[in-house]
């Protein structure tokens, strides 16, 4: 095996671990806020070494160019995102989890 292919496993791995990470918090989390939170930085995380690795598996061509777009695109909007669910929970008086509730 080749350190290339190496670094591409290690990024296939690593990008599919912080996606269940995601899962299990958006499933586990108790609120909007926390779900949003998770979602936003590990899924973009996750996405992010995912497509590395993918831009790395293909090499140089086209497709790598729209590879590094999409990856540009998601690290844009996931927090974007993420910050319009919160913004729009607080506007509707959605109140934070505490632990003495």
């Amino acid at each position: 095996m080749t350190p290339l292919e190496v670094a591409i496993v290690a990024l296939l791995v690593g990008g599919v671990f912080f996606t269940f990470v995601t899962a299990v918090g958006v499933i586990r989390l108790p609120d909007v806020y926390a779900r949003a939170h998770t979602a936003s930085q590990t899924d973009t995380l996750g996405a992010g070494l995912l497509l590395v690795g993918v831009a790395l598996a293909i090499g140089l061509e086209t497709t790598t160019i729209k590879t590094a777009l999409l990856l540009a695109f998601v690290f844009i909007t996931n927090p974007t995102a993420a910050h319009a669910i919160a913004r729009a929970a607080d506007e509707e008086g959605i109140e934070p989890w505490r632990e003495d509730q």
